[in-house]
């Protein structure tokens, strides 16, 4: 069935394994829109039929199983195998009896977040992050592992500190296509450029979050931006050519994408922004201290020729006199 249903299996699977595309709900697609088109089958194209059909229904999402399941259960000659593995089970070999069949009931939708009280959301808006303790959770997340990233960026969305304002929505659209544009063309410098112009972020930190090699932190900024999945997914592929090439480190990264919550982002990215003004001030500070110590020093510095020039006076006086 390789060659007679569907010709560029072989091709697209290829591509998946390379570039980390996940093609296996399309595949699914195809493969039973183009087996229910004809009426008859072949042994060997019912065979392998079986054996791509019940390999790729472990592996799609449940939407894609869905609409397989509905097209094979009109079917009439549906491969038995792919009929249970659908859940269709066959009462006897060659029979189907979909509809006695206990549909199992969906697990219930998590309940949404609690709406925080007015006290809450006061004591949220007074508590803005401080420049130190934003620097400290700026060091603490690129310092982190994988792992602790998430657990990091888990936490983020339960504390009280003040997040950052969303970016505005017609600035986010814009900043969006240019960074795909600039991603797919390998031009680092401008996707850095206007990612930290959208952010407001200093360029020290839009490269940082640039040349992280875990891909996380690039992660929250398109988070920040509301970035929809698809387009943070291609930005991997062709920007990041070493998470791009890795199946395991797209999946990983879409999946905390798809988890990371939009409050977790803008908490960061205020830590961000407020860890500029800690180095800002740690690199000022010591200068200034000097500049008090060496003031000090020269106000004491200044009243000791006050006293001098009278001792020597004094001596010269005396010595004049005795030669007199």
């Amino acid at each position: 069935m390789t060659k007679s249903l569907f010709p560029g299996f072989d091709g697209l699977m290829t591509l998946s394994r390379r570039e980390g595309v996940d093609v296996r709900p399309t595949l699914l697609r195809v493969l039973t829109d183009l087996y229910v088109q004809a009426s008859t089958h072949t042994e060997d194209e019912q065979r392998q039929f079986i054996e791509l059909a019940t390999r790729l229904i472990d592996q799609v999402d449940d939407a894609t199983r869905a609409s397989v399941k509905a097209k094979l259960a009109i079917y009439p000659h549906t491969p038995v195998p792919v009929l249970q593995k659908l859940g269709l089970v066959a009462a006897q070999e060659g029979r189907r009896v979909p509809l006695a069949r206990t549909i199992p009931q969906v697990a219930p939708a998590p309940s949404p977040a609690r709406t925080p009280t007015d006290a809450e959301a006061r004591m949220a808006a007074n508590m803005a992050m401080q420049p130190k303790d934003a620097a400290e959770i700026h060091d603490m997340f690129f310092g982190a592992d994988a792992s602790q990233r998430a657990l990091i960026l888990h936490n983020l969305a339960q504390t009280p500190l003040k997040a950052a304002p969303r970016i505005p929505t017609v600035h986010a659209k814009r900043a969006i296509q240019i960074l795909e544009m600039a991603a797919i063309a390998g031009d680092v410098d401008s996707f850095a450029y206007e990612l930290g112009d959208t952010l407001i972020l200093p360029s020290r930190v839009a490269a940082q979050i640039v040349d992280d090699a875990g891909g996380e932190a690039l992660a929250v900024a398109a988070r920040a931006l509301d970035m929809p999945s698809p387009n943070f997914q291609r930005i991997l592929l062709f920007f990041k050519p070493a998470i791009g090439n890795s199946v395991n480190e797209v999946y990983r990264l879409s999946r905390l994408y798809d988890r990371l919550s939009d409050r977790s982002a803008l908490v960061m990215l205020a830590a961000w922004r407020g860890s500029t003004l800690a180095v800002t001030r740690a690199k000022y500070q010591p200068s200034l201290h000097d500049s008090d110590r060496l003031r000090a020093r020269a106000s004491a510095g200044q009243s000791r020729p006050s006293v001098q020039p009278g001792s020597s006076q004094v001596a010269r006086a005396g010595s004049s006199g005795s030669e007199r």
